[in-house]
């Protein structure tokens, strides 16, 4: 009889947790198969490894064993982790939705990146600096300590995370301000089209509503209020039932939240948002959809034992994250038949 790794690669058999066969996960390139993974740590063929995954932009590995698969998640600040990838599936109608923040609920991503060349230009005192476009994965989804050590590793390796951080909460300060007060960059934050409508057919159906963002509670809580503020919808602590942002940022002479070394893709914002935030426990898993817009969180989603709906204009193709997404959609309206129960 031969191993599973022949059985699956030959006849189709479902990879644990993913709920498609090697061949659906290859066929468009989004995911890659390799000798090793985890930086050393697995290797295929050995120890019961079967198969080692990694998608398109490398950012996490994910160990193939006949009962499971582990999901080795990288990390630029030498923190890796290793979490269980769950099976994951949504039947509708919801008990609960779970969305993002930026890309998602809030156009905001443009703005963010030139908060983040501004910072760099200051750092390197080049005041004219532009990211590549080949950046752009590298520097949305992830954490500010993230971006800012992929940007300090390319672009000016003799410089430290810490240095790049002061200048990027000081732009952060000063454009926050400057745009609560009626000033600051134009069209920095836009509503995602039929936010609104979205939002609103779900209170009126008894559908709960988290938020869940790795921003900083300091730059995302003003994206928060710009978009209410511009679809008037009131205070939006009255409209969500739970609110999950990466908490306070770390800066000297005052204290600090685990918000930069376990945010998106790690499973815990999500999973705060569902099991603390709205009360759901593992019974509800099934009557929960997270909707996200970039690959990592889609993963965060899916590491947090639920099923993830894509949104279009995020990095989700780009990323080789397409496998982990129970579908894809072009915007929030179109998701509501499936999300109801209607389509889902």
């Amino acid at each position: 009889m031969g191993t599973f790794a022949e059985y699956s690669a030959s006849s189709g058999a479902l990879l644990p947790g993913f709920g498609l066969s090697l061949g659906e996960l290859l066929k468009d390139g989004d995911m890659t198969e390799c000798e090793t993974g985890g930086e050393g740590l697995f290797r295929a063929g050995a120890d019961g490894v079967l198969h080692v995954l990694t998608p398109r932009d490398r950012k996490a590995d994910f160990i193939v064993y006949r009962d499971k698969t582990l999901c080795y998640v990288k990390s630029a600040m030498g923190h890796p982790a290793i979490y269980p990838l769950p099976e994951a599936d949504f039947q509708g109608p919801a008990e609960a939705v779970l969305m993002d923040l930026d890309g998602t609920s809030v156009h905001s991503e443009a703005f963010w990146i030139w908060i983040i060349e501004r910072s760099m230009g200051l750092l390197m005192e080049n005041y004219s600096f532009r990211l590549e476009p080949e950046d752009e994965p590298h520097v949305s989804g992830h954490s500010v300590s993230e971006h800012l050590q992929y940007c300090i590793g390319k672009y000016c390796p003799e410089r430290s995370v810490e240095e790049a951080r002061r200048h990027y909460f000081a732009v952060t300060e000063y454009e926050m301000k400057e745009i609560l007060r009626g000033r600051g960059k134009e069209g920095a934050f836009t509503p995602a089209p039929g936010l609104k409508e979205f939002l609103l057919e779900l209170k009126s159906r008894g559908i709960r509503i988290g938020l869940v963002t790795s921003g900083l509670y300091e730059k995302a809580w003003p994206e928060v209020l710009s978009a209410f503020r511009t679809l008037k919808l009131g205070d939006p602590l009255e409209l969500y039932d739970a609110v999950i942002t990466a908490g306070q940022a770390l800066r000297k002479g005052q204290a600090g939240t685990l918000g930069e070394l376990a945010p998106k893709p790690h499973p815990w914002l999500y999973a705060e948002a569902a099991r603390v935030g709205l009360g759901l426990g593992p019974e509800s898993r099934r009557r929960i959809i997270g909707i996200e817009d970039s690959s990592a969180g889609v993963l965060s989603i899916r590491l947090a034992g639920y099923a993830a709906f894509g949104i279009g204009g995020g990095n989700i193709a780009a990323s080789g994250a397409q496998p982990l997404v129970k579908k894809q959609f072009g915007s929030l309206t179109e998701m509501l038949p499936a999300i109801l129960g209607a389509g889902g």
